[in-house]
């Protein structure tokens, strides 16, 4: 077996392996890669090769990839088990495939992240096992037609196609019981008696059981019983609408004490001034093995029941019923997506009016695929042609059911989006979507609303264009909450880091912007578990939204963990539900080295949303032990569970930990300083660190250690009067080593700060020579310039700071900031206080500017690349306390002959002072 043979012998089979590999590139397909540095090979098996029936070993390579999976089918997602001699991210993977489940092609496709983009590599590979044992029954229903109308009685006839024996073939009308369907000749056949049924479109399933077990479906027909349903849909305002996911739907549909969370939050309006929720967008995909529309229709039409009768409108959320859900939108995924969809449809036509859902939101997301730049525009037609399919289905049964399309903000600007010729037309991607759908979500994600890029610019294509085909209130606005900076999007995409009352402050002006067009249907919030964790603004003057109150504690868990060692320094945690009277929000998961420990804090592991949980960076070749409790929102913890154990496996690999970290703040940004160490001997490693700051930064930096082990990396620029940023490493990779984070030390950490920010109450610039009587205190920019020998086209800038609030007497420090829009080479500026506050922006000119004294000189700054600097003021407001106004003149006293341009208070990065 490969992951027992030695590791020289390994080595060598992957050097030819990938020799092989390169021989055969351009004869067969196996790679997608998005970008340069990372690289996915199978080198096991060739393209449509047949394999045996049992357990196959599917084998590559990889390279700067982590974090790999294997997708078998569009239907199962698992992780792939890597052999990284020298721990960096390049190595060798394998996956033992269990062929006894199959029967005819296995799509295999293998992915993991990029450690440069954090995107996605893949790798695609077919094989065949002839295997009668799994073959799923093919059932179709050849009478009647779909569409078609029918009366009296209906001979229903199913054909059926199987390698195994027939146990039996059922027929289910209306989603009412399974009745058995018996054998006439080639064909199973159903006497449906429609009398009684009056004028209502009908839907007929049907399904096969051979003698093995396996169950075959046919997709849904739908007839006209008498005239049959002919209701008519039309967008309705959405405004505000909330996508909640399966971790929390399975919750609210299985736990009614989280409906009371639900409703308060939903419905509060005082905590942040924010509008109130109206229209969930509530997952029902399979979630932990159950299908709620199959197994718990009764639970689901009390839940939509509950939420018409509370005020709700509500949508099921669907994605596209593959896992990975966006394979859905490949065509020959098709099939497995409609029937998501259409167990939606079938569901409401056996329920009654109050428990039907009132629309569809379908979140399948093509983009994500690997061919969908690369095979333009294949995957997006394809796309398109799954979406008209649902609409198709939609219509020809004939239900007012809103259908609509969650899409990217860049639809109608991407050029893997544009000039999309389908059905005839050639338009953006977005356009042809609004086309189909009744309405489009659009996942605006910035964390802005009136800049470019921004919220409102980015909607307003969609918006024209709904205007112009007449869809009113068609386009709903969704931003996001989630934290998002782990993935390869920038944290610019989330409100995350800004906070609720900032975020409610932005979508003010969204409402501002559209509130007059009829096309604007509403905001939409994503999403429900990371609203409510989403304070006013992160710090010690923020706070939280608060759930009722509650000092029940949850009960124990309904089956106790079991725990399975997956490689060596990783250990899986599955559990039953808990229930509470309120909102179960999360589990505990305690893990020791001893058996029968008692939990706390101390050995608290992590805490999980759902019903699993992977604890990684563990030692090799060890035994653990977990325990599992409930959270609810309060924080009542209930009864702990019994324990479960499993045992890592071995390794040549050393553990490396985080043995101190420090976050400050330097009133502009957040900086971190750790050490990474040999665990056993303490020891600094030279390693690469990738992490985020958290909180209110989100940036991904990636940096080395020195020689100690040590590294320091600053955030974004975050320039608040109080607030708090953290910092959380994601990834450390160095030779011959292995991150057991699990003994980090600490593994993240936060630092809070107050301050005061003083924004530059007055500026202006002035000229020199013919513009000398001119006043500039309008311009967007603070133009600094000296010539020698010359006054023509000197330029002086001027900052102008109002420090009355300020409380005391005097300061601890100062430090000024502003900000270049423009690279120049190596200009000083140098920095001035004056001694007078007389001059105002409207009218100095430089004819009437303060004359400045020598001794007033500050010191110099070199300026050349675009951004913010700063330098420290301290001393001179210290001195200007008395009547707490400081001005300060910027110049360039070397007479470089450059052209310098500073945001004004008229531009969007205004000079100003942090003060402490």
């Amino acid at each position: 077996m490969l992951g027992k043979m030695k590791l020289e012998n390994v080595r060598s089979l992957a050097l030819m392996i990938l020799l092989i590999a390169f021989s055969l590139f351009f004869m067969v397909l196996q790679a997608h890669t998005v970008h340069a540095s990372s690289a996915i090979t199978i080198d096991s098996h060739v393209e449509g090769q047949s394999v045996p029936v049992g357990v196959e070993r599917i084998s590559g390579t990889y390279t700067k990839t982590y974090n790999m999976e294997i997708v078998i089918n569009g239907k199962k997602i698992v992780k792939v088990q890597t052999d990284d001699p020298n721990g960096d991210d390049t190595g060798i993977w394998y996956y033992d495939l269990d062929t006894s489940n199959y029967d005819g092609e296995i799509e295999l496709m293998v992915k993991g992240q990029d450690t440069v983009s954090r995107s996605n590599a893949w790798s695609i590979l077919h094989v065949n096992v002839d295997n009668a044992a799994a073959n799923v029954p093919t059932v179709s229903i050849d009478y009647p037609a779909d569409g078609s109308s029918v009366k009296g009685n209906v001979n229903i006839k199913i054909a059926v196609e199987a390698k195994n024996n027939i146990k039996r073939v059922e027929v289910r009308m209306n989603g009412g019981a399974w009745k058995e369907a018996s054998l006439n000749n080639k064909h199973y056949k159903y006497k449906w008696d429609t009398s009684g049924i009056g004028d209502k479109t009908s839907s007929i399933e049907t399904r096969a059981i051979d003698s093995r077990g396996n169950v075959g479906k046919s997709s849904t027909t739908y007839v006209k019983v008498g005239e049959g349903t002919n209701e008519t849909t039309s967008a309705v305002d959405q405004d505000r609408s909330m996508w909640i996911w399966e971790k929390a739907s399975y919750n609210l549909l299985l736990n009614p004490g989280s409906r009371k969370v639900l409703d308060a939050m939903a419905k509060d309006t005082t905590t942040f001034d924010q509008d109130p929720i109206t229209t969930l967008y509530f997952g029902v995909d399979t979630f932990n093995g159950m299908d709620m529309l199959e197994d718990e229709r009764e639970k689901v039409r009390d839940f939509v029941s509950w939420a018409h009768d509370s005020g709700y409108k509500i949508h099921a959320l669907i994605a596209g019923g593959t896992n990975p859900p966006y394979f859905g939108a490949y065509t020959r995924y098709h099939d497995l997506a409609i029937k998501e969809f259409e167990k939606v449809l079938n569901y409401n036509i056996s329920s009654s009016s109050n428990e039907r859902f009132d629309g569809v939101n379908v979140d399948t997301e093509p983009y994500i695929l690997p061919d969908f730049k690369s095979a333009y525009p294949s995957v997006q037609i394809q796309y398109l042609d799954y979406f008209e399919k649902l609409m198709q289905r939609r219509d020809t049964a004939g239900y007012n059911l809103l259908v609509g399309a969650a899409i990217p903000r860049w639809y109608d600007s991407s050029s893997s989006a544009e000039n999309i010729d389908w059905n005839g037309d050639t338009k953006w991607m977005s356009q042809h979507i609004q086309d189909i759908a009744d309405y489009i979500s659009i996942m605006d994600y910035w964390d802005v609303a009136d800049d470019s890029p921004g919220i409102i610019p980015d909607a307003q294509s969609e918006i024209d264009y709904a205007n112009l085909i007449g869809k009113p209130n068609s386009v709903i606005i969704g931003v996001e909450t989630k934290d998002i900076a782990n993935s390869g999007d920038p944290e610019t995409i989330s409100f995350r880091e800004e906070g609720r009352t900032y975020m409610e402050a932005e979508l003010d002006k969204v409402y501002q912007a559209f509130n007059g067009e009829e096309a604007f249907g509403g905001i939409a919030l994503h999403h429900y578990d990371e609203i409510r964790a989403l304070p006013s603004a992160w710090g010690p003057n923020g706070y939280f939204w608060e759930p009722p109150a509650d000092s029940t504690a949850p009960s124990a868990i309904s089956e106790n963990p079991a725990a399975t060692g997956f490689d060596f320094q990783s250990i899986g945690i599955e559990y039953g539900r808990a229930f509470d009277n309120t909102e179960v929000e999360s589990y505990n998961i305690y893990r020791s080295t001893s058996s029968d420990f008692t939990p706390d804090d101390s050995n608290l592991a992590g805490t999980a949303r759902g019903l699993s949980y992977t604890d990684n960076g563990l030692l090799p070749n060890t035994k653990y032990y977990y325990k599992v409790a409930a959270v609810d929102v309060q924080g009542n913890i209930g009864p702990i569970s019994d324990e479960a154990s499993a045992v890592t496996d071995d390794t040549t690999l050393k553990p490396m930990i985080i043995d101190s970290m420090d976050v400050s703040y330097n009133e502009s940004k957040g900086n971190v300083t750790l050490q990474v160490v040999d665990k056993d001997t303490l020891e600094g490693i030279q390693a690469e660190v990738h992490g985020r700051f958290t909180h209110m930064a989100g940036k991904y930096i990636s940096v080395t250690t020195d020689e100690k082990g040590t590294a320091f990396a600053m955030s974004e620029s975050v320039v608040e009067n109080w607030g708090e940023i953290g910092f959380e490493p994601r990834r450390i990779v160095a030779d011959g080593y292995y991150w057991a984070q699990a003994y980090d030390h600490p593994h993240q950490t936060s630092t809070t700060w107050s301050q005061e920010i003083y924004t530059v109450a007055e500026d202006a610039h002035v000229r020199g020579g013919s513009y000398a009587d001119m006043n500039f205190g309008a311009d967007t920019a603070i133009q600094i310039k000296d010539v020698s020998g010359s006054n023509y086209y000197d330029r002086l800038g001027f900052f102008k700071f109002d420090l009355s609030s300020f409380s005391g007497n005097a300061i601890t420090s100062a430090v000024l900031y502003f900000y270049t829009s423009a690279s120049v080479t190596n200009l000083p500026v140098t920095i001035a206080g004056l001694s007078t506050d007389s001059w105002m922006e409207n009218s100095i000119t430089w004819n009437n500017q303060p004359v400045l004294n020598d001794s007033a000189i500050i010191g110099s700054i070199d300026v050349s690349n675009a951004g913010w600097y700063s330098m420290d003021v301290t001393n001179f407001i210290n001195s200007q306390m008395e009547d707490k106004v400081a001005s300060f003149r910027l110049s360039d006293q070397a007479a470089k002959d450059s052209l310098i341009m500073i945001d004004s208070k008229e531009n969007k990065n205004p000079a100003y002072l942090v003060i402490q």
